[in-house]
């Protein structure tokens, strides 16, 4: 599935669609360069769970966690050096809850994600102007068959 979005505010509002459907245990995958909109993509995810708290990069912390319709965990794992050290803070633990899961980076991390999740990449589109983005979204697997409803 592809977007062509235009705008932060068209990037957050997909992320939205996307959080309202998403059920409890749910992983989803993000990849983009630096300031392709991944957070914002989140902050949208988090409005579909209804959170209201600030949506913030864990950057330094690795993972936030957040509390809505169902628990969020957002992970960065941009500055993760070594794929031990992400195993260490309990990532199984996280990614196999009740939760959701959010991973920025993920493809550093890619032997460590279950085969069934939502690969989301997003990328710069300067051609057509600073905010233009384009949004690919794939899923592995049954549970995830409710993302055809997005289009």
């Amino acid at each position: 599935m592809e977007f062509i979005l235009n705008s932060v505010e068209d990037t957050i509002n997909l992320g939205k669609k996307i959080g309202s459907l998403l059920n409890a245990g749910d992983i989803i995958c993000l990849n983009g360069d630096l300031g392709t909109g991944k957070t914002h993509f989140t902050k949208g995810i988090a409005k579909g769970l209804n959170i209201d708290d600030p949506i913030t990069s864990p950057t330094f912390t690795i993972v936030n966690e957040y509390y809505g319709r169902l628990k969020l965990y957002h992970f960065d794992v941009y500055r993760v050096n070594d794929i031990d050290e992400i195993a260490e803070i309990g990532f199984d633990e996280y990614i196999f809850s009740d939760a959701v899961s959010i991973i920025e980076w993920a493809n550093y991390i890619e032997e460590l994600i279950p085969k069934e999740c939502i690969w989301v990449s997003i990328y710069k589109l300067p051609e057509k102007g600073p905010n233009y983005r384009k949004i690919i979204i794939k899923y592995h697997g049954n549970r995830y068959d409710y993302i055809k409803e997005l289009k």
